[in-house]
């Protein structure tokens, strides 16, 4: 493809990271319109893109909002003062918020033709009315509190993310005004669903809480007549505020979790059918300017609409697919252990199931001869079978070390709450660094065999949990490598007792010197280049912002190397620039799951892809905060078969898929590739092809899977 000549400033080599940001949340919402989705997964489209740009809000807005506060002029490091990204993100944001609108508009008059239908309360039967109110006085009135604002009844604290219906109401002959609020329950239905009528009692019909309650008002104001009313969901600022000279760090995390529920409103998406005198009243309680309110045009609070995504119609999702066990596992009667001794396993999430991650731990904690468990938890699910898996091992008796990060953002609760099981099980809890994130995710298995010790590893791209991992492309690397596990033994001691590692053979850390590492290696491709060899990268990611990283990829582009970048979210790079980038080419894949594995390749004078290349796995993104803030891991793969399928499997399809494709130009614009029903995706490739790691005996009569994957080789273009 080619592109229109560009001249950029030096401030305007990089991309702005929020818009940069804020152009993959369009790319979800696309889906939401995306016709070869089916309905409710477009629905559920819709509301990750609600629920991502919320927390949006919460973080980062609040971010720019606080730096304006203080006065800073700072600038990043495309150019932006935080005054003026906030001007072209408040821009961006709005047209969202319309477009998620108009997607939404577009959604219900489909879904209303498949027999779902979202029932507009003008379009109320008598019937239906009367149902409703009985319904409503039943479930929905005991757990409501209407409050009457003034100077006794001050307006009532709205949670993050809360919504309620305000009331302007008056009374008797002076129509006297009275505003009156009501918070709609946290843990309250948004859509309810009516019963079948009339002959036809096939589909479902729903009506939004909202306007249950405006239908039933009379029951809340008896003795008042409505004059306005609206509904509104505020946002308020999540970010946390962590001394780090904290005395109890565990304490101190609680308070400040409890804190954030009442964090400063930053933002509130009102109706758009609000009187002036009702938004005055909102702007003066909440302390809020007008530019700080987004009115909507439809309804507050997409993301709550993921409730329609558990209605029983499999005819509107996508279609189940088998999720594999690695038969390598199987080929030893379950023993993941023999299987791993036997050779290294990369699992491929989620089309290899999750449940193989879980089995070793709870092998581990069930197997007499383990004697010490280590594990880093970043992220897990609500009654976590990790969790469980550690605290047997420790009621066993046995030596277990979980390394727990309170920081993980919005889990801080649910990771204190582990961590007092752990504890109360016997485990050693470890809460890693105050100034860094321990974001690595791995565990480290030993066990006494004939007197000696053996260890086992398994590393993750993503996090130790089985519900996001059914959704999540990731990897999981097992191995028994000595010198791996050594490696392993040394990040444990340095997030338990802060002792840097001297010297590491399989691995690389951060802070330690991953940058330094990644430089390297983009170097020496350069280094080939120039000699007139094959210089190349590929590199699989969530995001690119790292502007020493940047630089050096330009530079490496400049010198010949052909760069293949694939950034799921936000990358700041501009790609195809003449004289800058023409080398670098970078694709972002949004689709059915959502990309997470980090993968980097480097030719090593052999190009891409090739047995003599480089292969790495990593927990970290090339982001500022991953190399100097967060403890991550870097790791080399060097077993032919695992190396045979990360590189020319799974990197080589997700460079050839045009189905979930989009390629960014250099002005930040990302294109969607023109795709048919019978282009390639690697979603639907790895959903029925089996990987070459995990087969186990099974791989002698693959054959046909294996050509599969060279004929892929031969049909892509670099």
């Amino acid at each position: 493809m080619k592109h229109k000549k560009h001249h950029f400033e030096q401030h305007e080599r990089l991309i702005n990271r929020e818009l940069s940001w804020l152009a993959f949340n369009e790319r979800v919402l696309a889906e939401a319109s995306n016709k070869r989705n089916p309905l409710l997964e477009r629905m559920h489209f819709l509301s990750i893109s609600s629920s991502n740009l919320d927390e949006f809000i919460m973080v980062r807005v609040a971010g720019l909002l606080d730096n304006v506060r203080m006065g800073s002029m700072h600038r990043s490091d495309d150019g932006l003062t935080a005054q003026e990204q906030l001007e072209k993100i408040t821009v961006r944001i709005r047209a969202i918020v319309e477009l998620q609108q108009k997607t939404w508009g577009r959604l219900r008059a489909e879904l209303a033709e498949n027999d779902v239908t979202i029932v507009d309360r003008k379009e109320l039967t008598h019937h239906d009315q009367k149902w409703l109110e009985h319904y409503f006085n039943d479930y929905i009135f005991p757990i409501l509190t209407p409050i009457a604002v003034d100077p006794a009844h001050p307006f009532p604290f709205l949670p993050n993310l809360g919504i309620a219906k305000l009331f302007l109401l008056t009374k008797g002959a002076k129509k006297q005004e009275q505003v009156a609020i009501i918070p709609f329950p946290q843990k309250q239905q948004r859509l309810i669903e009516l019963p079948a009528t009339g002959k036809k009692k096939t589909g479902q019909r729903f009506v939004l809480l909202e306007d249950i309650i405006e239908l039933n008002w009379k029951s809340l104001f008896p003795h008042y007549d409505k004059k306005d009313s609206i509904t509104i969901r505020i946002i308020r600022d999540s970010d946390l505020d962590i001394e780090e000279e904290a005395e109890d760090l565990v304490r101190h995390f609680e308070r400040a979790v409890k804190s954030r529920r009442r964090g400063r409103v930053i933002r509130i998406k009102a109706t758009k059918s609000a009187s002036p005198q009702l938004m005055q009243f909102i702007l003066e309680q909440l302390h809020v300017e007008s530019q700080d309110i987004i009115h909507v045009q439809g309804i507050v609070g997409l993301a709550g609409l993921k409730e329609l995504y558990d209605i029983p119609r499999p005819e509107l999702k996508f279609t189940p697919y088998n999720v594999r066990f690695p038969e390598r596992i199987n080929d030893f009667g379950g023993d993941c252990f023999a299987a791993i001794e036997a050779k290294d396993i990369v699992v491929h999430h989620p089309f290899e199931s999750f449940d193989v991650v879980v089995q070793f731990l709870r092998q581990a904690a069930r197997d007499k001869d383990v004697v010490s468990i280590k594990q880093t938890l970043y992220r897990t699910s609500d009654n976590s079978p990790i969790i469980q898996a550690l605290i047997e091992a420790a009621e066993a008796g046995k030596s277990v070390t979980a390394v727990v990060e309170l920081k993980a953002r919005f889990d801080e609760e649910a990771n204190i709450r582990w961590a007092r099981d752990l504890e109360r099980a016997g485990a050693q809890v470890v809460f890693g660094f105050v100034h860094l994130k321990t974001h690595t995710k791995v565990s480290l298995v030993t066990r006494r065999i004939d007197k000696k010790l053996r260890s086992y590893v398994h590393f993750g791209t993503g996090n130790y949990h089985p519900a996001t991992a059914k959704v999540y492309t990731d990897l999981s690397f097992f191995t028994c490598d000595p010198s791996f596990c050594k490696d392993v033994a040394h990040l444990f001691n340095f997030l338990t007792g802060y002792t840097t590692p001297k010297s590491l053979t399989k691995m690389v850390l951060a802070p330690r010197d991953l940058r330094e590492t990644i430089l390297k290696l983009i170097h020496n491709e350069m280094e080939f280049a120039k000699a007139g060899g094959k210089g190349a990268v590929w590199a699989k990611m969530n995001a690119l912002v790292d502007p020493v990283i940047i630089e050096a990829l330009y530079e490496a582009s400049k010198a010949g190397v052909q760069i293949d970048l694939i950034v799921r979210g936000v990358c700041c790079l501009r790609p195809g620039v003449p004289g800058m980038s023409e080398n670098i080419r970078v694709r972002s894949l949004v689709g059915r799951f959502l990309e997470h594995a980090r993968i980097f390749c480097f030719g090593a004078g052999h190009g891409l892809p090739s047995p003599g290349a480089k292969l790495y796995l990593s927990s970290a993104d090339w982001m500022p905060r991953n190399f100097d803030w967060r403890v991550e891991a870097m790791m080399l793969v060097e077993n032919p078969t695992v190396h045979a399928q990360v590189m020319s499997q799974i990197m080589m399809a997700n460079i050839k898929d045009e189905k979930n494709a989009w390629l960014l130009q250099p002005d930040g614009q990302y294109l969607h590739v023109p795709a048919t029903e019978k282009s390639f995706s690697a979603h639907e490739y790895f959903m029925h092809n089996p990987s070459l790691s995990g087969r186990g005996k099974a791989l002698k009569k693959a054959k046909p899977a294996k050509k599969d994957i060279f004929k892929l080789h031969k049909k892509m273009n670099y």
